[in-house]
């Protein structure tokens, strides 16, 4: 028996990988891989098999995959190359023989007009299609992504968007991490989909509040508009593209697709999710 972790040289990847030995996994019975394998060296001290793969080269994928009980497809980062990357990984699980999928997607990745959702909505389709038993783990935002908009609010003493009111019901990576374990060393999980969240929906008022305990300053938020937002970015040097990512994603918040407190995440790891002053003090530490 084997669980194969994907991204384990990444953040949630590598967080995975600890949560499955904090919860009492055998090393050798996980399998953590990733491109740049020289990271996984403390792992592989530790008993924890690894290997060296890639998503964009499918011939380093069937060697590492064969015959686990279950892969943690770690979702890509590249934006635009991810159906492409992971067509690659559920094609290579299904030849390995892998006996199930547990894959972090996006909320409502099926339905929902977040400016992520496609991609993921194409890979779980993939999955689905591939006649391999799955898991669906539809993992809201990070709290981590706002780490530099603390260090941005720490030198300015503002936090400048576009959400409007909007609310994000962030967790951190450790938190989809532990849920992740769960899933992948649990049983009743077959062909389950979970909408994943932290347990609390701030506001961007709110973020400013708690960067302002954080960092000793008095911080507000500044709401623009799209454009004005885009203007911003642009002028502190950000591409158009990239830009333009940042304004549709607040403008996603800003319609509510990132406020869900569905609980599920609570109940999988059978604790209070992290909150956002915690998990940012936390990630500053890491």
């Amino acid at each position: 028996m084997s669980f194969v972790v994907t991204g384990a040289t990444g953040h949630l990847g590598r967080l995975a990988v600890e949560a499955l030995l904090r919860r009492g996994t055998a090393p050798e019975q996980i399998v953590a891989v990733g491109r740049t394998v020289q990271k996984l060296d403390d792992l592989a001290a530790r008993g924890v098999r690894v290997a060296q793969i890639d998503y964009t080269r499918p011939e380093t994928l069937g060697a590492a995959f064969e015959g686990a009980e279950a892969l943690l497809l770690v979702s890509g980062s590249e934006v635009g190359q991810r159906v492409a990357q992971h067509t690659n990984v559920v094609t290579a699980a299904k030849a390995a023989g892998v006996a199930r999928i547990v894959y972090t997607s996006a909320p409502h990745a099926d339905t929902s007009e977040l400016v992520l959702a496609p991609e993921h909505k194409v890979t779980e389709q993939l999955i689905r299609d591939s006649g391999i038993p799955f898991t669906l783990l539809r993992n809201n935002w990070y709290t981590e992504n706002y780490v530099s908009t603390l260090e941005q609010a720490r030198k300015t003493g503002t936090v400048v968007g576009s959400a409007g009111a909007g609310r994000v019901a962030s967790a951190t990576r450790a938190d989809y991490a532990d849920a992740a374990a769960v899933v992948l060393t649990g049983t009743g999980h077959d062909n389950a989909v979970y909408e994943l969240s932290g347990d609390v929906a701030w506001s961007f008022d709110e973020l400013a509040a708690t960067i302002a305990t954080i960092v000793g300053r008095e911080v507000s938020y500044e709401a623009v508009t799209p454009e004005e937002h885009l203007a911003i970015l642009t002028a502190a040097g950000l591409d158009e593209g990239t830009a333009g990512f940042v304004v549709a994603l607040d403008g996603n918040i800003r319609d509510g697709a990132l406020a869900e407190t569905s609980g599920e995440l609570n109940g999988l790891i059978g604790r209070p999710t992290t909150s956002l002053e915690a998990g940012l003090r936390a990630a500053l530490g890491a």
